[in-house]
């Protein structure tokens, strides 16, 4: 066995910094007069590397790891004391090369545990970016929709009906009916002046029969009126209301044509 063979298993743990005491001087006496095992010391680290990055890359290289397995367990410790007694060096204990190649195994093993849990972080940490960008994407569209629906279904919301400013406003009007008590509240506005001693005259449509008089009303200077409970039969059910125009003191019977209609809603 040659001189740089001895020193393998050293160079191995030496490389992953693993060796001590001294077993470290005499390996750092070595390398300090030795090119061959600096150039060797330079290909194991390198390995090293290569095996530690093995979880991130396309392919672990399988060349690396052997290569180190190798240079661990090259030497056993009866070769190492045979050695020694060859050159003349006092015999020593034999070495424990199945320790070294566990604590090297170990600390290999913690390189590449780390830089699977490396990754591992770095595609945890993209994953929550993500996640968090969606979020706060989701959240200004759901606040986007709020602002919409609010003044559609808000109970305090203005509702504001806009009519086209160059025409005449149109006659109007509203008839609030509860027919078990007979009442009857009737507004109506924009209604069109008449002509002397005429008057609109409310009508209530029931389902069977004739119209029933519900009123006469003449609106003010801007169109508005009231009729409120008028005299009504109590329990009638209204199919609409209709205005004709009639004379004052109002008809029994409506006179054509009727002027405005609505049914009940």
């Amino acid at each position: 066995m040659s001189v740089h063979e001895q020193f393998a298993e050293d160079l191995a743990l030496y490389a992953l910094n693993a060796l001590e005491g001294d077993d470290r001087a005499v390996l750092e006496k070595h390398l300090a007069a030795c090119s061959e095992c600096r150039l060797e010391l330079e290909e194991l680290r390198g390995d090293g590397a290569l095996l530690a990055l093995s979880t991130i890359g396309p392919k672990p290289p399988a060349r690396a790891r052997q290569r180190l397995l190798d240079a661990v367990s090259k030497e056993s410790a009866p070769t190492r004391a045979q050695n020694a007694r060859k050159m003349g060096h006092p015999s020593v204990a034999p070495r424990r090369s199945w320790w070294r190649a566990l604590g090297w195994a170990a600390t290999a093993a913690v390189i590449v545990f780390a830089a699977s849990l490396w990754k591992e972080n770095a595609v945890l940490r993209q994953s929550l970016a993500s996640a968090s960008a969606q979020g706060v994407q989701s959240a200004r569209e759901l606040e986007d929709l709020r602002k919409i629906a609010a003044p559609l279904i808000a109970p305090e919301a203005q509702r504001i009906t806009l009519v086209a400013m160059k025409t005449p406003p149109q006659p109007q009007g509203k008839a609030f009916y509860l027919r078990n008590r007979g009442s009857l509240v009737f507004m109506a506005n924009n209604m069109p002046s008449l002509p002397p001693q005429k008057a609109y005259e409310l009508w209530l449509i029931p389902i069977q029969g004739a119209p029933v008089p519900a009123g006469t009303f003449k609106p003010d200077a801007h169109g508005s009126a009231t009729v409120v409970n008028p005299p009504l039969p109590s329990g009638m059910e209204a199919k609409a209301f209709a205005i004709t125009v009639e004379n004052e003191a109002g008809a029994s019977t409506p006179t054509m044509p009727i002027m405005m209609m609505g049914t009940g809603e």
